[in-house]
């Protein structure tokens, strides 16, 4: 007992030796592998790894391939070639894809290897699978019975194939792994092959053979039908042994079920190409079913309808009862859109069409894509019976019944246009004229149809008009430090459009108007204007609103002269530049990133705070962001929304505190609207937080009331005054 205790007692203190001589990349390595209790040492290059090596005895060694002094192939090969590392565990960690590298570090004496980018979510768990599997290899002079149980712990089994007498032999883990064997103890490798779906059995067979004729190792993952018939993924790894005349006289290797990673790769496939509140196709794979759709059309010579659909009073939705709801609602959506195509009475009117595809492009807008219609006139008919379907009965919201409504526009391939965007921009203008004809209705595209570029032009033209008769307001959104008491720090000013005797235009509907058009300029302008004139008179009123945050557009970031005005501003109103933060895209600092990232710096040292908006949604590059000169990432609502059910993003979000706390950034959460988000942020290092559940965005006179607050009550679930 105490043998097996001082045993358990020594692996925490596992020491791993991380070689690379990228800081960033061996501090995130650190990181994670210190969150898993390993002890971690460093090294910047192969002739450190070496002297680091010979004299800490690391238990495992991370080794970059590509680094300065001694490249880590020549590393890894010295220390293997030394008594003391002879048994060490080396992984390679490289962004070389091809074979003949990964074959190079395998003959170096490289026990395994990781490819970049790494996940770092699962790398600790990379690397204690790797020790124990290491663990395993040594006890196999103490006793074969413990390696057999380490090889079912880490659902690995070895087998020997003996050429000369076509003999196929297992470890005693195989039953416990895979279910048992259905042939018998010694069958030959025909024997092994008919455990495999009859698919794969002719692509294994020839890369063992293959591999036992040239006498070379053999790596391929492939599937394995258990005696339940369930197939699992494996990875099966061998090597032939040679007699001294140089002829192959067997060939032994290692099978580990891998089903848990193809599992979690099939995730990662899913959240590229569908979408994650509905399962349905994303734009991405909603681009190619299209383009290839009007392809096998053009072969056909048949046509292809487009049904563009977006909901009518989406945004009144999420402005009323919160995103949540709004979620909620485009999940009931989605489901009312699958029955509307499943139910047989549907389905007969596209009987014509060889295929449909649905999708959701974004926001509340869903695609319907007819392909191989011969008569177009049943298209009018399909989007007549998915409305209908849509609006029959109720849903219940947030406590609320609520009726979906929608518009559909349709645009035909090739008479409506002949690609794809074109094909979608003209059912996007159908579909603002059914809106415009009183909603909850369809409308085809015609080339007279001009109602959408009617609309756009007359937004534009008022847009022009609320610029000059100062019709725009700013609503500020509070911002809180989550490590005093929810403290309030700051504000992010939104801008907003208040049409006289009409109210508020929604955000939505002017933004992509203004942005478009090139107005969002002197939107942009007019907004750190005003937002620098309202810190003025809050400080005049002897009021310390903190910092405030103003959006900057793509446009308004490639302006020329973005610094000047930035000083200008703060100059006019006579501010510190520590009271203004500029909050920028992701897809704006990463376009044309070197020319960017000298203008932030520049706005840096004139000391003003950046920060990149809707973190995780973009393409940032860690190479490049840890070039940035920031100061904070702002999470993205969609993460925040699901982090208590969801554990992808409630790992997502702890992978970039973390990657925050790595680059000494700031983390602010955007959307947080429970208390349970607002703990589970606490409880793993959130530095700060906005949402409904603080505030909505304020009108100034509103925001104002709030510059006092110095806590948030949990209790009451709302800003209180100290």
């Amino acid at each position: 007992m105490s043998e097996t205790m001082s045993t358990m007692a020594s692996r925490d203190e596992r020491l791993i030796l991380v070689v690379d001589d990228d800081l960033a990349m061996r501090l995130l390595m650190r990181e994670s592998l210190e969150q898993a209790d390993l002890r971690v040492i460093e090294a910047e290059n192969g002739e450190q790894a070496i002297e680091r090596f010979e004299k800490e005895r690391p238990d495992l060694i991370l080794m970059d391939v590509q680094m300065p002094v001694l490249d880590g192939f020549s590393a890894c090969a010295r220390i293997r070639a030394s008594a003391a590392g002879e048994q060490v565990t080396i992984v390679m960690v490289t962004g070389l894809e091809d074979v003949a590298s990964i074959q190079r570090a395998y003959d170096v004496g490289a026990t395994d290897f990781i490819t970049k980018p790494v996940n770092w979510p699962i790398l600790n768990h990379r690397v204690r699978y790797l020790l124990r599997a290491a663990d395993a290899i040594h006890s196999l002079r103490e006793s074969e019975h413990k390696l057999s149980q380490a090889q079912v712990v880490a659902r690995l089994v070895h087998w020997e194939w003996d050429l000369d007498k076509d003999i196929w032999c297992w470890s005693p883990s195989f039953a416990s792994v895979f279910g048992g064997l259905r042939e018998e103890p010694e069958a030959g490798i025909e024997g092994f092959l008919s455990l495999l779906p009859g698919s794969e059995r002719a692509r294994v067979g020839n890369a063992l053979k293959s591999a036992a004729a040239q006498c070379a190792s053999c790596s391929i993952d492939h599937a394995i039908r258990h005696p339940d018939g369930e197939i699992h993924n494996v990875h099966t790894q061998a090597e032939v042994i040679v007699d001294p005349a140089g002829k192959a006289t067997r060939m032994h290797g290692i099978m580990q079920d891998i089903s848990e990673r193809k599992k979690a790769e099939e995730r990662i496939y899913f959240l590229a190409f569908y979408d994650a509140l509905t399962g349905l196709p994303n734009r991405q794979l909603f681009m190619e079913h299209a383009q290839r759709a009007l392809r096998q059309a053009d072969a056909d010579g048949k046509r292809v309808a487009l049904l563009y659909l977006d909901l009518d009073q989406f945004k009144r939705i999420n402005d009323t009862w919160g995103h949540s709801a709004g979620d909620e609602l485009l999940r009931h959506v989605s489901r009312r859109l699958q029955e509307s195509l499943q139910d047989p009475d549907k389905v007969s009117q596209i009987a014509n069409a060889e295929g449909y595809s649905l999708s959701r492009l974004g926001g509340d807008e869903f695609t319907l894509l007819l392909s191989g219609l011969e008569d177009t006139q049943v298209v009018a008919q399909v989007a007549d019976r998915v409305l209908e379907h849509l609006s029959t009965e109720p849903v219940r919201v947030s406590g609320q019944d609520i009726y979906i409504r929608a518009s559909i526009g349709i645009a035909v391939y090739p008479d409506d246009g002949k690609g794809v965007e074109t094909l979608l921009k003209n059912a996007d203008t159908a579909m603002y004229q059914a809106k415009r004809s009183g909603r909850d209705t369809f409308r085809c595209y015609t080339n007279q149809m001009n109602a959408q570029f009617a609309k756009r032009l007359s937004m534009e033209t008022r847009l022009k008009q609320a610029i000059e008769r100062d019709e725009l307001v700013l609503h500020y959104q509070p911002k809180l430090d989550l490590s005093e008491n929810c403290r309030l720090i700051g504000f992010e000013a939104l801008v907003r459009w208040e049409q006289p005797g009409m109210g508020l235009v929604p955000p939505d509907e002017f933004i992509p108007v203004a942005e478009d058009s090139g107005l969002i300029i002197p939107v942009g302008e007019w907004v750190l204007d005003t937002a620098c004139r309202q810190i003025r008179d809050w400080r005049a009123h002897g009021l310390s609103p903190g910092h405030v945050g103003v959006n900057l557009s793509f446009q308004q970031f490639k302006q020329q002269g973005l610094l000047r005005q930035v000083l200008n501003a703060l100059g006019r109103y006579l501010l510190e530049p520590s009271m203004l933060e500029l909050e920028l895209t992701e897809s704006t600092v990463m376009h044309d990133v070197d020319t960017n990232t000298v203008l932030l710096r520049n706005l840096k040292e004139a000391g003003i705070s950046l920060s990149i908006d809707d973190f995780g949604t973009g393409y940032s590059s860690l190479s490049y962001l840890k070039q940035l000169p920031l100061d904070a990432l702002k999470i993205d609502r969609s993460f925040v929304k699901d982090i208590t059910t969801d554990s992808n993003d409630a790992a997502i979000i702890r992978a970039i505190i973390a990657l925050g706390k790595t680059l000494d950034l700031k983390i602010v959460a955007e959307g947080v609207e429970t208390h349970e988000q607002l703990e589970y942020l606490r409880q793993h290092g959130c530095d700060y937080a906005q949402g409904y559940l603080f505030s909505r965005p304020l009108p100034a006179v509103d925001a104002e009331k709030l510059i006092d607050v110095t806590f948030f009550s949990r209790r009451a679930g709302k800003l209180s005054t100290a």
